[in-house]
C-alpha cells in the first residue's frame, strides 16, 4: 500500500481487518482520513470494509463474539488516536453504523473482545486531567440508533496510562483461506462488470455511452526528499500512466496489470476528462480481481450476465517502467503556456498572470514559477485552487475556459449550464487536441509541478545522497 497501515486484527473468517490512512487520495476532503479495510492474509482481495459515513478517523478495530465490529472513531486526530466507540455489523459492514459511546462519555482507546460479547477498553477524560483506566464496556443494543455504552471500571493506576488490555482465553482458530497467488506470475488481472453501476444519487446523471475510455494510473511510492530520504507525508502521490483502453458498450473492461503495483482507475468522457476515480487498489501475483461497477454498493449482488470484456483476453497494461508516462507542469504544460498563452496572459492587467517560464521568474527555493502559482492560487473552497482543482479537470475553471463550457457533471457542486468564455479568443492561436489533452491529464493526475524523474536520474540522485533507499 502507498499509505500507513495500522491496528491489524484477524477476524474469525481468516481475513485481516486494519486501519489505513488516505494520504494518496486526490479528494481534498479525504486527506488525513483513516478508514477500515479488509484483506486476505496473502494480500489478495483488498477492499474497503466500512464506508465513510461516520467520523472521518476510524482505527483500532476488533470483532466481538456477537458479530459486532467495534472501533475508535473521531473527527480529530489526537496524539493517541483516542475517540468515541463506534460499531458496524460484521455481516453488513458498509451500511450498519451505530454509536456505542458519545464524546461526552470520555475518550476511549484499544477495544478488545471478551468471550461474552462485551469489551475491554481503555478510557480517560476529555480534558487530559487523568490517565487511562481499563473498563468493561457493554455494547448491547439500547435502541435503533445506538448501543448501551455502559462502562464498569476494572483497573486504573493513576500514575500510568493503562491501555491495550487483553484477556488470555481459548478461542476458535480463524478459518484458513485458499489462495491463487503464485509469485511465478508477475502480473494480475482486473475486470469490471459495468462502470454504470454506481453510487450516484440519480443514474440518469451518467447515461450509457458517457464513459468512453479507461485510464489506468500507477502510484509511484519512492519519491525522495532533497536529503535522499523517502517522503511518505506528501498528500498527493505521484502518478504515471500505464495505459488507456476503450470501455465496452456494456460498460465492462478486462485488463492485465503488473502485480503488487498501486493502481488508480479513471473512467474518461469523450474529451478525455476523468468522470470518476477510484482509491488505490492492486492485484497480487496471478490474482483475478473483479468489481461490479464504479463505486457500486458492495453489499448488493450483480445481475447474472456474461459481459463482453471477459469473453476476450485481458488487455495487457504492463509497460516496462521506462515507458510509463507522467505529466507535469515544468516539462509538459509550461512550454504550451509559453507558446500559446503569454500573448494575452503575460500582461499584468490580465485576468491571471502567466509568466514566460524563464529562470528569473522562478522561485529559487521551491522551483515554482509565476504561471504555476497563478493557476494554483488558493480559492475560498478548501483544498482547491482558484483555476485548477488537482485531480478534477472537469471541475477546474481553467478547463472550462479551454473548452468554452462548464465541464462539471451533475453530481459535482460546481455544475452549471451557464456560458463560459472560451480561451483563447478567436484571434489567438488555438490549442491543438494534444495540447488540450496535456492540460487535462496534468490536472487529473494531481496538477504537480515536477513529475517523477527519469529512472537513471533517480539512481544518480540516490548515489549522490549516499545510496539511501
Amino acid at each position: 500500500n502507498l499509505s500507513d497501515n495500522m491496528d491489524p486484527f484477524i477476524m474469525s473468517d481468516g481475513r485481516l481487518l486494519f486501519a489505513s490512512r488516505h494520504r494518496t487520495m486526490l479528494r481534498p476532503e479525504l486527506l488525513g482520513c483513516i478508514s477500515l479495510f479488509g484483506i486476505n492474509i496473502d494480500g489478495a482481495d483488498y477492499a474497503l470494509f466500512h464506508a465513510d459515513k461516520s467520523r472521518k478517523i476510524k482505527c483500532m478495530p476488533c470483532t466481538t463474539s456477537k458479530g459486532l465490529v467495534v472501533y475508535i472513531e473521531s473527527d480529530k486526530l489526537r496524539w493517541d488516536r483516542a475517540g468515541s466507540v463506534g460499531s458496524t455489523l460484521l455481516q453488513r459492514p458498509l451500511h450498519s453504523y451505530r454509536q456505542i459511546t458519545q464524546e461526552s462519555d470520555g475518550l476511549f482507546h484499544s477495544p478488545s473482545p471478551l468471550p461474552d460479547g462485551s469489551l475491554l477498553v481503555s478510557r480517560r477524560s476529555l480534558n487530559d486531567a487523568d490517565t487511562y483506566g481499563v473498563y468493561r464496556l457493554d455494547p448491547s443494543p439500547q435502541d435503533a440508533l445506538r448501543y448501551s455504552g455502559k462502562c464498569e471500571k476494572i483497573f486504573d493506576s493513576p500514575d500510568y496510562h493503562d491501555i491495550q488490555a487483553k484477556i488470555l482465553h481459548p478461542r476458535p482458530e480463524p478459518d484458513g483461506r485458499s489462495s491463487v497467488v503464485t509469485e511465478k506470475d508477475p502480473n494480475g488481472k482486473l475486470y469490471c462488470l459495468d462502470v454504470y453501476i454506481s453510487d450516484l444519487a440519480k443514474p440518469e446523471w451518467m447515461p450509457r455511452g458517457t464513459a468512453k475510455r479507461l485510464r489506468v494510473l500507477e502510484g509511484y511510492p519512492d519519491i525522495h526528499t532533497s536529503d535522499g530520504s523517502r517522503d511518505r507525508t506528501a498528500p498527493v502521490v505521484q502518478r504515471r500512466i500505464l495505459g488507456e483502453i476503450d470501455i465496452e458498450q456494456d460498460g465492462s473492461f478486462n485488463i492485465e496489470i503488473p502485480a503488487n503495483t498501486p493502481i488508480e482507475l479513471q473512467t474518461l468522457d469523450s474529451d478525455g476528462m476523468a468522470l470518476r476515480s477510484c482509491g488505490w487498489i492492486w492485484a497480487k501475483n496471478h490474482e483475478p480481481r473483479g468489481c461490479i461497477g464504479c463505486h457500486e454498493d458492495g453489499e448488493l449482488t450483480p445481475e447474472n450476465v456474461l459481459v463482453k470484456a471477459v469473453t476476450n483476453p485481458s488487455i495487457k497494461l504492463n509497460l516496462p517502467v521506462k515507458q510509463r508516462r507522467t505529466v507535469d507542469f515544468r516539462r509538459d504544460v509550461m512550454p504550451i503556456i509559453s507558446k500559446k498563452c503569454i500573448q494575452c496572459h503575460g500582461k499584468a492587467d490580465s485576468n491571471f498572470y502567466l509568466a514566460d517560464g524563464s529562470s528569473a521568474d522562478a522561485d529559487k527555493e521551491a522551483g515554482f514559477n509565476r504561471s504555476y502559482e497563478s493557476l494554483l492560487t488558493s480559492s475560498e473552497k478548501s483544498g482547491y485552487g482558484k483555476y485548477v482543482h488537482p485531480g478534477r479537470a472537469r471541475t477546474s475553471p481553467l478547463t472550462w475556459h479551454i473548452f468554452g463550457r462548464n465541464t462539471s457533471r451533475p453530481w459535482d457542486d460546481t455544475f452549471s449550464e451557464q456560458n463560459v468564455p472560451q480561451m483563447p479568443p478567436t484571434e489567438s492561436m488555438a490549442l491543438t487536441a494534444d495540447e488540450k489533452r496535456t492540460f487535462i491529464e496534468w490536472i487529473d493526475m494531481g496538477a504537480l509541478w515536477n513529475g517523477i524523474p527519469d529512472i537513471d536520474d533517480l539512481k544518480e540522485s540516490k548515489q549522490d545522497s549516499g545510496g539511501v533507499n
